[in-house]
């Protein structure tokens, strides 16, 4: 019988396993296969983030070396992964060794030089080839005959196979969720993953030129059935999984996704879960996508609403292949998520051919007017991507990671080395500050108050703390430094600003010997009780030592909260609500005091280090006023 370990790893940072749908899917081909299933012995091994290669390896080979290892890779873990590979290779010569992944696919011949242990690169959909892999292993017979892979013939020459036909009919690919390959709960019966990992749909009918979408970038869309994906939520939400992430590249454009949300929200009223659903948003959002958004604010499901413009400048956009996309409607599309209330992110990628520091500020200016939370990502060429095959074109100068193999761009043809490195400085604390939700207010507010821009607010507060000697000051000094050539660096950046009183008395410091002096004497008040209310509302990892020692344990439907009450000298919701909404602000505030409930979801002790902003916005405190309870008292 062969044992055979199919091998997955979350990202670096991260101490809780991710949910293996990758991993889950070979296994549960495998298991389908009447034959396989009687010949092969399959398991997952489904490492943490934080693991190191030794760590792997002893946890990998306690139990037996395998006959076959498969490994689904990334950018982040193909270093590991072949570290890992050599070891089992010296452990038993003979296993075979299977590399599969965006990162890998179409790279046999870097892979190959690279690791001497790998035996097979797929280089499309795993499921089925994976399958005749093992039984072209168990029947002795030469790999040529298997579409979609490279390997190594007797003679040591590289041989790649002609493609395979992608999978037409997605619901011939066994559910790891329905058949149990991926186990959905821990040793205490609760839900064992951060989130929970679904695909509805395969395929992508962009080409930009900064991705490759698993191999499917310019293809039609293929779906699962819908009545497969309504048996996979009600596992998960028997399971007590609380947020579904999609692994979708264009979710909201085609009628299969309104039944989706339908069976969603259909699930969550039964069983209490998911509460939150969190996806890759539909580029161009048409009428099926204001109707889910729509029905998903009225079921009180959560989300996170993208803009993925990726730039604003014209003949940066023409580069990216993206003069398709309407980005010209972000404006109206931003503006009516704030009318219904709903949570939105813009994305913009820095790094670019075209974009210049000035006209990335720009635009991040402009779109910051409508939507604070920006996640601004340094640019990274990717495998098969046309910026890489095209990196002369572009001047591109690049370096590759010295734990991840991605390449990390240093210069390109309009932009210098130092200017990249300027702006990967300014990335960091918009990463920080804004994408990660650290602050979310105060930026329309000092917008409002014709006191600066957002990026002005970013840059006054990474200056302040460049000057200062307090270890934490220090901390995020040196993380920023660091952030060009270490990815990690927001982690442990995140975890202070989230976690250590210290940060509250730097940004109090902040605005006392910098900020307040640059807002309008009429405004002073009224914006520091913004910033209060920031700082206030930041996620709750620990409420003691936050300094909430009174919050009280409540729960509401599936989920629990910590309940604090504070109390503030302006209606800060309302500014905020009237800044965000107008641009403008009247003169003078009205001093009002504001008794409010701030509601912390628990659990967010795990996701301090975490830098998945989507997650994170979900503890953001909710509001509820206080204002007619304290008039019935008299105050």
């Amino acid at each position: 019988m062969l044992t055979v370990k199919l091998v997955q790893q979350g990202v670096w940072h991260m101490s809780r396993e991710s949910m293996p749908l990758a991993a889950g899917y070979l296994a549960a081909s495998v298991e389908s296969d009447a034959n396989l299933r009687e010949e092969c012995d399959v398991s997952i091994e489904n490492f943490p983030g934080n693991l190191t290669p030794i760590e792997m390896a002893i946890q990998l080979l306690r139990g037996g070396v395998p006959d076959v290892v498969g490994f689904s890779v990334l950018g982040w873990n193909v270093r590991q992964f072949s570290a890992l590979a050599e070891s089992i290779k010296q452990a038993n010569p003979k296993c075979v060794i299977i590399f599969g992944g965006n990162h890998v696919a179409h790279q046999a011949t870097r892979v190959f030089n690279n690791c001497d242990a790998v035996d097979v690169v797929v280089n499309g959909e795993g499921e089925f080839t994976f399958r005749d892999l093992l039984h072209a292993l168990l029947e002795e017979r030469n790999y040529s005959e298997i579409d979609d892979i490279s390997f190594r013939d007797a003679d040591g020459q590289l041989v790649t196979t002609p493609a395979r036909d992608r999978i037409t009919d997605l619901d011939e690919i066994p559910s790891p969720i329905l058949n149990g390959s991926v186990p959905l709960l821990d040793d205490n019966g609760r839900f064992r993953y951060d989130v929970a990992l679904l695909e509805t749909n395969r395929g992508c009918p962009y080409h930009c030129a900064f991705c490759f979408w698993g191999g499917a970038v310019g293809q039609k869309v293929r779906a699962f059935s819908r009545e497969r994906l309504r048996l996979e939520l009600e596992t998960l939400a028997r399971a007590g999984a609380e947020t579904i992430v999609l692994c979708d590249a264009n979710f909201g454009m085609l009628p299969q996704d309104m039944e989706f949300v339908e069976d969603l929200i259909a699930v969550k009223r039964r069983y209490g879960y998911p509460v939150a659903l969190e996806t890759s948003w539909a580029k161009n959002k048409n009428a099926m996508f204001y109707r889910i958004v729509r029905l998903m604010r009225d079921a009180d499901l959560q989300s996170s609403f993208t803009l993925a413009l990726q730039t604003l400048d014209v003949d940066t956009l023409s580069n990216m292949n993206r003069r398709n996309m309407k980005i010209n409607q972000w404006r109206e599309l931003a503006e009516w998520l704030a009318a219904e209330g709903l949570d939105a992110y813009a994305e913009l990628i820095w790094g670019a051919p075209g974009e210049s520091p000035d006209s990335f500020l720009a635009g991040y200016d402009e779109l910051a007017k409508h939507v604070s939370r920006i996640a601004a990502y340094p640019l990274l060429l990717l495998p098969n991507t046309d910026y890489t095959e095209r990196r002369e074109l572009y001047g591109f100068v690049t370096v590759r990671g010295d734990r991840d193999d991605f390449e990390y761009v240093l210069a390109n043809k309009d932009v210098s080395l130092s200017e990249n490195l300027r702006m990967q400085r300014f990335l960091f604390w918009a990463r920080l500050l804004a994408e990660n939700v650290v602050l979310r207010n105060i930026f329309p507010v000092l917008r409002a108050s014709g006191s600066m821009t957002q990026s002005e607010a970013i840059l006054s507060l990474a200056d302040y703390v460049d000057e200062q000697t307090r270890p934490g000051a220090r901390l995020l000094t040196q993380a920023a430094e660091r952030s060009t050539a270490d990815p990690d660096s927001l982690a442990p950046a995140l975890e202070y600003c989230f976690t250590e009183p210290e940060f509250e008395s730097l940004v109090v410091d902040w605005w006392h010997d910098r900020l307040s002096h640059a807002v309008p004497v009429e405004w002073r008040e009224a914006v520091g009780e913004v910033l209060r209310f920031d700082l206030d509302t930041r996620p709750l990892p620990d409420a003691e030592k936050r300094g909430f020692p009174d919050a009280e344990p409540i729960t509401d439907g599936a989920l629990r909260y910590w309940a604090v009450d504070r109390e503030y000298s302006h209606d800060v919701p309302e500014l905020v609500h009237t800044a965000k909404a107008s641009g403008e602000l009247p003169v003078p505030p009205e001093r009002v005091h504001t008794p409010v409930r701030l509601l912390f979801r628990e659990g967010f002790a795990e996701l301090a280090r975490s830098t998945n902003h989507e997650e994170t916005a979900h503890y953001v405190a909710r509001v509820e006023s206080k204002r007619r309870e304290y008039s019935a008292r008299g105050v």
